[in-house]
């Protein structure tokens, strides 16, 4: 090795290196911090001093009860020890721990049409209280983006009255995943809802030019993510959808994958390739490639169905060949 540091100094390096590669890695950065934590606790400052059985130590001290979560941890730590080797401040990972495999993984739930449309509508049912005014319209607003247009709850969330360009029917979603900008367009209903909502703020006395939240209650601060999700089980747990065998509960990122596997059925009946088409769904979604985006497109009966009537109508040449 060429140098030593201090493991707080290589996390908050690693950080900004991968900040300039265009990620936010604010997760990440706090999974770390836990690390620098953690062993100035064992009275251990430098990157080098960090050791196989320390790291099994502090993954340990981290009690982590769903596979995902532990692999997130592991994944941010073992991505900095790669980073240190690469600058000469380790010769060898001390991390040796495996990931564990998600092998009770359950199926996302999938909102259908009509259940989408009670949300919706338990939505714009919702009354004012002293903090909040316009609750209805406005998760109504960010619900509907969510299923209508795939958008991430921290985009729905965290539009302005800039990124609105109803001219061209498109919104500018800024700072997504991974930092990444895209231009999503829509369709008249959904132009219609983003209209009435900006025709709201611009009313109001607090708007503050186009830089303003679109969605907010206090005219300042956008309407955080956590609260829609908040607000989101309440109205799910109050409309009692049915929750089938081996499918997840619904979560607000439900309404994105719901999206995202409704555009792949309405493909296939529409006689569209979707194979050809999913590099075209994985830029809309904001997605750094299709690989991410497939991850969505979870198989259900539906979707069976139709991928077994494309498989006949392309077999029956041969069946009837066969026949003769």
């Amino acid at each position: 090795m060429s140098q030593d540091m201090p493991i707080q100094a290589a996390v908050e390096q690693f950080i900004a290196h991968k900040r300039a590669l265009g990620r936010k890695y604010h997760s990440e950065q706090r999974e770390l911090r836990l690390l620098s934590v953690f062993a100035a606790g064992r009275d251990i400052s430098r990157i080098s001093e960090l050791t196989p059985a320390l790291m099994e130590d502090f993954l340990a001290s981290r009690p982590r009860s769903r596979p995902r979560s532990f692999n997130h941890l592991l994944g941010a730590a073992d991505g900095l020890f790669r980073w240190a080797i690469t600058q000469d401040l380790l010769a060898a990972s001390p991390l040796t721990t495996r990931r564990r495999r998600a092998t009770s993984a359950r199926i996302p739930f999938l909102f259908d049409t009509s259940q989408a449309r009670q949300l919706l509508a338990a939505a714009a049912a919702l009354p004012d209280n002293a903090r909040a005014r316009g609750r209805g319209p406005v998760y109504h607003a960010i619900f509907a983006l969510c299923y209508g247009l795939g958008l991430r709850a921290g985009e729905a969330c965290g539009l302005r009255l800039r990124d609105i360009d109803a001219d061209r029917s498109l919104l500018m979603v800024t700072g997504g995943k991974f930092g990444k900008d895209r231009l999503v367009p829509h369709g008249p209903r959904i132009a219609a809802l983003i209209a009435a909502q900006a025709a709201r703020r611009e009313g109001g006395r607090r708007t503050e030019g186009p830089g303003a939240p679109l969605f907010t209650f206090d005219g300042h601060r956008c309407v955080h993510p956590g609260t829609a999700s908040q607000v989101f089980h309440a109205l799910v747990t109050t409309l009692g959808l049915p929750v089938p065998d081996g499918v997840s509960a619904p979560v607000l990122h439900s309404l994105r994958h719901s999206f995202a596997v409704g555009r792949l059925l309405r493909w296939y009946r529409d006689g569209e390739d979707p194979q050809a088409m999913l590099h075209q769904l994985s830029v809309f979604m904001g997605h750094v490639d299709p690989v991410s985006t497939s991850v969505y497109l979870t198989i259900t009966t539906q979707l069976l169905e139709e991928a077994n009537r494309r498989f006949e109508a392309f077999a029956a040449p041969a069946w009837r060949e066969a026949a003769r």
